[in-house]
């Protein structure tokens, strides 16, 4: 697996900083967001569709980046150049790796919004 940390610790507090008593609502946003891309990467597999596919994936990288969940991220790199490479044999082993890091990014940061 990766050595990138599920949890980005620096950047998060900076959000927290920053964000304040919005920083619980971005959490909450980014948690539905992400189970819409992780559908929308399934609907793209389904549909044998390499490039919304990685756009689907480009997207999710984005958006795992900015909330500071880096091995999430490099996931969907992955994803998001298998997608390109038309190569989807190889998503559902990284879309079953994308689904369990992402419970574990759900879980670490609810984990931060009940202190």
């Amino acid at each position: 697996m990766s050595d990138k940390p599920h949890l980005d610790e620096e950047a998060l507090a900076e959000l927290q900083d920053v964000m304040e008593d919005e920083f619980e609502v971005l959490i909450h946003t980014y948690l539905e967001d992400s189970r819409d891309r992780i559908r929308s990467l399934r609907e793209a597999l389904a549909a044998n569709d390499s490039d919304a596919f990685a756009k689907a994936a480009h997207s999710f990288k984005g958006s795992c980046i900015n909330i500071g969940a880096p091995r999430l991220g490099e996931l969907n790199l992955k994803a998001e150049l298998a997608g390109k490479a038309s190569r989807l044999e190889d998503v559902p082993a990284l879309l079953a790796a994308i689904d369990a890091e992402f419970r574990e990014v759900g879980e670490r940061l609810e984990g931060l919004l009940v202190r």
